[in-house]
């Protein structure tokens, strides 16, 4: 964690090349060799410069390449071909729509045939996030899931804007009869807008739709079609900062899978979620946590009134306030070169003839975003715990594999035969007989913890 002021972000270095990255902050924004502002509060180019690059903290506001705008779309999540992991996606979101860290996989149900993806977490990993390449500015946003269970272990379905503006629905693996809602603005940890919504028959062994209807004046939280939260943004307004405490900025849609119980956490984030993390769970299959998300909807509403509207392809921020009134609506679009290039300085796609690059700068973000900081939630009361046993594997079939059973998913290094273009993830298919899964790993360029 970076610390209370960040919200949703775990900062176990899990890529090298961000392990002495430069820090930054409202104070103190990133040098010019190294422009751009993580989500993680890391300064880097390549990567750091796309989704989650905060303008607020960067060099300037041109080191952060532009938001893609809102697509509507319905995402049928049963294959990884619209898929392309974080050191691979170079910006292009007319080709991809997902942006991966850590292990997605695909699950074939052998009962029904349908396919859908895994967000898996072994030890010795941060776990799996899946996040949009386009952003959402008002819209209604839909996902049909089953979640992760035991202690330690959290899914999260959220919204996060570049400033930090944020929108949850997360599920604590200790407590699979309720979900946990939440928003923040801008960072500012306020544990008060959280609220526990039941889900009936539990989280795990069904799948559910969870929608967020987010509008400029309202937000509501849906589960299975019925509405179970509401907030006026007129309850929000902080008379101390002169401004109204909710989401109001473009967000990616973030799918993520993430152990808040690492030992190395705050005691206060450990709590909350239940306790340490047990490697050896029976909640486990095959060495590894899952959550199984099959579709993702995007209904994309009109942009605020009063919106500055300079062309209809990306959102850029014009002020350092980060409010809704300092996005800018433009024709701008950038695509990078390669992870040396920034929004300021794309660059070329690089040639074999080309000289080996030189510069030290980060060129990839590490860790996994769930919902809310909580390294200062010391107080905050942990999660009780469920009486379901078992490992909730989808539709009750049992999920094993080949992956390295004692270290977890090798992240780093050349991918194995079954990898593919976009170095996205793995498949997961049944064998002849039923009783076990194989799974073909594809290998992403990343670095083990």
């Amino acid at each position: 964690m970076v610390g209370a002021a960040l919200s949703a972000v775990f900062v176990f270095a899990a890529f090298a090349a961000s392990a002495t990255a430069a820090k930054c902050s409202k104070d103190s924004h990133c040098p010019s060799d190294s422009p751009c502002c993580s989500l993680y509060g890391e300064c880097g180019v390549g990567a750091f410069c796309l989704g989650g690059c905060d303008p607020l903290m960067s060099h300037s506001f041109d080191s952060c390449v532009p938001g893609p705008v809102c697509k509507s779309a319905k995402y049928s999540l049963d294959s990884l071909s619209d898929v392309q992991s974080i050191d691979k996606y170079l910006g292009d979101a007319s080709k991809i729509n997902w942006q991966s860290q850590g292990m997605p996989a695909i699950y074939t149900d052998p009962s029904s045939g349908k396919k859908s993806t895994l967000l898996t977490m072994s030890k010795g990993t941060v776990g799996t996030l899946l996040a949009s390449t386009h952003y959402v500015w008002y819209g209604k946003i839909c996902s049909k899931l089953s979640t992760a269970q035991g202690k330690g272990v959290v899914t999260a379905f959220i919204l996060m804007s570049d400033v930090k503006d944020e929108i949850d629905f997360e599920w604590v693996g200790v407590d699979t009869s309720h979900v946990q809602s939440n928003f923040y603005s801008q960072g500012v940890t306020n544990y008060k807008n959280g609220n526990n919504l039941t889900v009936q028959g539990g989280s795990t062994l069904t799948e559910h739709e969870y929608c967020l209807d987010w509008k400029p004046d309202t937000l509501d939280w849906y589960i299975d079609g019925s509405k179970t939260r509401s907030l006026e943004r007129k309850s929000t307004w902080n008379s101390t900062s002169g401004r109204f405490d909710y989401p109001q900025t473009p967000a990616r849609i973030m799918l993520s899978l993430w152990p808040a119980g690492l030992s190395t956490n705050e005691k206060g984030t450990i709590d909350w979620a239940g306790g340490e993390i047990d490697w050896n769970s029976p909640y486990m299959a095959n060495g590894y946590y899952f959550a199984r998300f099959s579709e993702v909807s995007v209904e994309c509403y009109d942009p605020p009134s009063g919106a500055q509207k300079k062309g209809s392809k990306s959102y850029q921020y014009t002020d350092e306030r980060g409010t809704n009134d300092t996005v800018a609506i433009t024709d701008k679009q950038v695509i990078l070169g390669s992870l040396l290039g920034t929004g300021e300085k794309p660059g070329d796609a690089p040639k074999s003839s080309d000289p080996k690059p030189t510069g030290n700068a980060a060129t990839v973000p590490g860790g996994i975003s769930g919902g809310g900081s909580r390294a200062d939630a010391e107080s905050a009361a942990p999660a009780a715990a469920s009486s379901t046993p078992g490992v909730n594997a989808p539709d009750g079939n049992q999920i094993v594999g080949g992956a390295d059973q004692q270290n977890g998913f090798y992240q780093g290094g050349n991918g194995n035969s079954g990898s593919s273009s976009t170095g996205a993830g793995s498949t997961v298919e049944p064998r002849l007989g039923g009783s076990v899964l194989a799974i073909v790993v594809a290998i992403f360029g990343l670095c083990v913890l």
